[in-house]
């Protein structure tokens, strides 16, 4: 059974010796699964027995199209009115316990490798009905209107259901689970799982106007990140800018994989004083 990495919070020893791997640079933000702790949570207007740790947010000059939040909700917590921003998508992804989620009316169960589309403007609630603490992923982006196309409709699936797809040329050791068609316009943002088998690589520097968030589910890695080979495993996080060379080996005895978040589809936006 597939099973996905989730913090659990609480707090060091007074004993332990400072060996963080911790790091922020021009170009990418590393966080350690061991910076997960109690005193980095937050709380959110309008959710109960709730706390999170905001991973990722728009920074004027580094990465501005996301925000990424790891959420943790008690028994009986949740919202009715989970998203004060009119324009916000969201997609969710669950790593631990059962939520229950109302799109439009539409009740949904999701488990752990549960995931939700939400477009922006849909009515939703979620809950955690369960005896036991439920985790998951939210990562939200403003959509972008273009000529012709409409936001997406809401869905709702699981990453069991979903074939990955392999890379070509790479006897299937790197494979990327999408839940949304690539070719659909209408979405601005791709939220994948990419899964690499032991010893599988990406054999060149990517460097793309794309920024990311990765977050490790399973298995560990040494993954390029600028001009550093970084040591990576199940919790941590990657938080890349546009245009940040980036590379990875499959280095762990059983497959390494994370939750990918990108911006895609649209134009460059043109910005200048004429624009204002």
């Amino acid at each position: 059974m597939t099973t996905y990495y989730a913090p659990k919070g609480g707090l060091p020893p007074q004993t332990q010796l400072m060996t963080g791997r911790a790091v922020f640079t021009e170009s990418y933000a590393f966080l350690p699964r061991g910076v997960f702790s109690d005193i980095v949570t937050s709380l959110l207007p309008g959710w109960t027995g709730t706390r999170m740790w905001l991973i990722a947010r728009p920074m004027s000059g580094f990465s501005e199209t996301f925000s990424q939040y790891v959420m943790e909700v008690a028994p009986g917590g949740g919202s009715d009115s989970p998203e004060p921003e009119a324009r916000a998508q969201g997609a969710i992804f669950v790593t631990e316990g059962e939520l229950w989620l109302s799109l439009d009316g539409q009740e949904h169960e999701l488990g752990p490798g549960g995931f939700a589309y939400i477009p922006p403007g849909c009515a939703w609630r979620l809950h955690n009905g369960a005896h036991h603490p439920a985790r998951f992923h939210w990562i939200r982006k403003l959509w972008e209107p273009a000529p012709g196309l409409t936001p997406p409709a809401a869905f709702v699936t699981n990453e069991a259901e979903i074939a990955p797809t392999p890379m070509p040329d790479t006897e299937g050791k790197w494979a990327t689970t999408r839940f949304v068609d690539p070719a659909d316009l209408a979405h601005d943002m791709h939220v994948t799982i990419v899964t690499f088998q032991p010893g599988g690589v990406i054999p060149f520097e990517e460097t793309h106007v794309m920024e990311h968030g990765l977050y490790v589910l399973e298995g560990k890695a040494v993954y390029k990140l600028n001009r550093d080979w970084v040591e990576v495993e199940a919790g941590d996080f990657m938080w890349l800018r546009a245009y940040c060379p980036q590379a990875c080996y499959a280095a762990g005895p059983g497959p390494f994989r994370y939750l990918l978040y990108k911006d895609v589809n649209r134009h460059a936006q043109l910005r200048g004083p004429w624009s204002r």
